[in-house]
This record gives structure tokens, C-alpha cells and sequence, in this order.
């Protein structure tokens, strides 16, 4: 299948790539490079004799993606490329609206004038807010608490619309907490500046850091901290590639994706000194704005209708797969 990566030079968009180009699926992929790394492109690829053709570009721009698609023969879309910080979406929710909600709009706009019918799309836990119970199930009330989630919400509901007026075909897939590295340290994580957990904690562990800050300790929880669920992200594109494979013509669904465990913040740091050996110091800071005290999911709906098995459900090999790809060296880990 001829393939469209958008966002594909980023972290989770380049493991997209390569599991896909795996596959034997013929991928192209359109990144601005705003967030991504064209180096991450290059090692997608690397070792496999194969090559996904990289374009520098934007999904809001209606016209070229309109062409690229076009020209490409493209039959079908995943759609990475998104701004992802919930602080930053409180600070600036104008931002967010108009990349996540105006940038996804145009793509499927897009995607109806090229006949490009079939779409998975990257969304997340945060279009939940806080969730009546755990863990948590798809068909649960959407109640987002900041404009990051609130921007992903909107972009479900315009995917649901062109599937019943224009015959799209979709899968949304709503991602808890990514973490890890492909296991052949080949790529992993590499955000400028890194804001996500487990990679903050790896910068402490190998003194980049002075410490790692715990934003809020009086959460109703065991320990007082956020308790979220991880799920590696091999195991996260696995599940992509698959439900790209079962998406249908005027119909979809929504999955989420997790690992149906959850770990307290001062769990992971736990995990993180065991794996690294390290004594990882910390220091205890305000709440921030937006984050939901628990946030566990129930992936039963993927294993049931899909078949998807995580082939890394623990939280160790998760860590020790960040920590392999941080200890390979600057030189892989720097974007360029």
C-alpha cells in the first residue's frame, strides 16, 4: 500500500515508518521539520534496502498535499503531526487549535479532493479529561481540561463527519503515555527541549540534569504523584500498521492503546534508578495546569476485534530500551 507519514521525522512517526516500510508498505512521508529530525528519517530506514522518500512540507498546506497526494498515487494516511505539550497548550490554546484542528481540517480536505480514502489517526488519552472510572474504556464521556486534548477531540468528531458524508475510512487511535526506543537502537526519542517522563529522568541518571521535578505530590493517589500508563512504542506503531490493515470503506472506530497498567511518577523514577544503576535525585514542584490525577487504559477493544499483543508490557523493558538508546551517544540522540 502506497502510504502518507505525516509528521513521519518525528518519534513516534519515524517508528511508524520503519515498521511500515517493514511491512512492505511503500511510504512516503510530509514533515516541516518543525518538531522532527531529518536524521530520524535517514536511520528509519537504515538496514532495511528499502527507503521511504522524505518531503518537507506541511498538512495545512491544502494545494501540495493535494498534489503530493496525487501524484504519489497515495491510498492511504497516518497522521503524527500534531503539537503534543499540555502546558504549552494552556499558554498558547491558539497554537494548538490552528495546527492540530485547522492543519488535520486541511489534510482531510485534502484527502477527499485526491480520493485518498483510508486514514489512522494519532489522538490520545487527553480527549477523556478526567475519566469517570479506570481503566478507561473508548465509549467513555470526552470531557478534555485543556486545549491540547479539547484540539484532538475536534479533529475526531471532523473524521466521524467525512466518514458518513464522504465515505472516509479511519481508525483513531488514543495513545496514553509512549515511551522507549526500537530495541536495535537504531531510533528513539529526541524532542528539543525533552519534556515527556521517562527521557527527563534518563537526563538525571546521566548528570545532564541536575534533578527531575515531581509536579505535584498531593494528588489522590498511592503515593500522592500522577499515575499514568506506558506503553512502548513499538508495540503503539504495531498497533497503527495493524489497524491500517483492517480500516474499511464509510466506516471506523476509535482504540486506545496502553499498556492497562498504571505507574506513579515516583514509580517510574524507581524503575528508572533499578534499570540505570543510578541515583536519580528529585525535587518536588507545584501542580501544573491540566494534568488529571489518573489516567489508565483499557486496550481489551484493539485485542479483541484486532488481534494486538504488546510484545513489551513491562515497564523495565520500556526504560531499559530509552536507556540503551540515550547511552548509544550524542551523536544519535541529537537531532539534526
Amino acid at each position: 500500500m502506497k502510504v502518507l507519514v505525516a509528521g513521519g521525522a518525528g518519534y513516534i512517526g519515524s517508528h511508524a515508518v520503519r515498521t511500515l516500510v517493514k511491512a512492505g508498505h511503500n511510504v512516503t512521508i510530509l514533515d516541516d521539520l518543525s518538531h522532527g529530525h531529518r536524521s530520524a528519517v535517514e536511520r528509519a530506514t537504515s538496514g532495511l534496502g528499502k527507503t521511504a522518500e522524505f518531503v518537507d512540507g506541511n498538512v495545512a498546506d491544502r494545494d501540495a498535499v493535494t498534489r503530493l497526494l496525487r501524484d504519489r498515487g497515495i491510498e492511504a494516511v497516518m497522521h503524527f503531526a500534531a503539537y503534543i505539550e499540555v502546558g504549552e497548550s494552556v499558554q498558547d490554546p491558539e497554537k494548538y487549535y490552528r495546527n492540530n484542528f485547522c492543519g488535520s481540517l486541511s489534510l482531510l480536505q485534502s484527502m477527499r479532493e485526491a480520493s485518498v480514502s483510508k486514514l489512522v489517526f494519532s489522538s490520545t488519552a487527553a480527549v477523556y479529561g478526567n475519566p469517570l472510572s479506570t481503566p478507561i474504556i473508548e465509549d467513555q464521556p470526552h470531557a478534555p481540561i485543556n486545549p491540547y486534548g479539547k484540539s484532538k477531540m475536534m479533529v475526531e468528531l471532523a473524521i466521524e463527519d467525512f466518514a458518513s458524508a464522504y465515505g472516509l475510512g479511519y481508525a483513531i487511535l488514543r495513545y496514553f503515555n509512549v515511551a522507549g526506543a526500537s530495541p536495535d537502537g537504531v531510533i528513539g526519542e529526541a524532542h528539543e527541549p525533552e519534556s515527556h517522563l521517562i527521557p527527563r529522568i534518563l537526563e538525571a541518571a546521566s548528570g545532564q540534569t541536575d534533578a527531575i521535578g515531581i509536579y505535584g505530590t498531593d494528588y489522590p493517589t498511592r503515593d500522592g504523584t500522577c499515575v499514568r500508563d506506558y506503553i512502548h512504542v513499538e508495540d503503539l506503531v504495531n498497533a497503527h500498521v495493524l489497524a491500517l490493515e483492517h480500516i474499511r470503506p464509510r466506516t471506523g472506530t476509535a482504540y486506545n492503546l496502553g499498556s492497562e497498567q498504571g505507574f506513579t511518577v515516583r514509580e517510574v523514577i524507581e524503575t528508572c534508578g533499578r534499570v540505570t544503576g543510578r541515583n536519580i535525585q528529585v525535587v518536588e514542584k507545584p501542580r501544573r495546569a491540566g494534568d488529571p490525577p489518573v489516567l489508565i487504559a483499557s486496550s481489551a477493544k484493539i485485542r479483541e476485534q484486532l488481534g494486538w499483543q504488546r510484545q513489551y508490557p513491562d515497564l523495565e523493558a520500556i526504560v531499559r530500551h530509552a536507556w540503551n538508546w540515550h547511552q548509544a551517544g550524542s551523536a544519535l540522540r541529537k537531532p539534526v
